[in-house]
């Protein structure tokens, strides 16, 4: 039996965490994002583009996708919303069976609201173009591949953009998160 897709998260997260990574996590500062997941003793004297560590943080803030879902008549595949609603944390870069890639993440409320509009104009675009409705979560190597799920199955799939998803590479997201390496 397959773990939940709180499991695949939480152990991604753990990973994350683990002192076995032998590094903390950083990221550029950004104090037009203020983010739970900085590690900040003192912002006072940060610069923007300053290194900080990070860690993810759990989510309590109640973020959902009903008001999109709503207002594009569509419900959203479970696994997704729950990959954007769990933790906070920076995008994480990962190894897939098929190749390094990342994956997308939200930081604060304000950036899942950015999310959810960038999905809005995603979700348009399909179906101006006639195309099953895709939801992206990740980055390749490649700019013109993104790695997204597909809606109405729950595949994840590899899409070149503007059209559909050519390669199944996991039957769903959990399956797909666990077949990960963190860099």
């Amino acid at each position: 039996m397959a773990n939940s897709i709180e499991a695949s998260l939480d152990a991604l997260m753990s990973t994350l965490n683990s002192a076995s990574t032998g590094q903390s996590l950083t990221t550029a500062y950004e104090p037009a994002w203020p983010s739970p997941c900085y590690q900040l003793p003192d912002t006072a004297s940060l610069k923007e583009g300053d290194q900080v560590s990070w860690v993810p943080v759990r989510q309590d803030s109640g973020n959902n996708f009903s008001q999109l879902e709503d207002a594009l008549e569509i419900t959203l595949d479970n696994q997704f919303k729950t990959f954007f609603t769990r933790y906070f944390a920076f995008n994480i870069a990962a190894s897939a069976p098929q190749g390094p890639c990342e994956l997308l993440q939200v930081i604060s409320d304000d950036d899942f609201a950015r999310l959810q509009e960038n999905l809005i104009g995603h979700i348009l675009m399909k179906r101006r173009l006639r195309q099953p409705e895709t939801l992206f979560f990740g980055l390749t190597d490649d700019d013109n591949l993104i790695l997204c799920v597909k809606n109405e199955t729950g595949e994840v799939v590899l899409e070149r953009v503007g059209k559909k998803g050519e390669e199944i590479v996991a039957d769903d997201l959990c399956t797909f998160l666990s077949a990960l390496n963190v860099d």
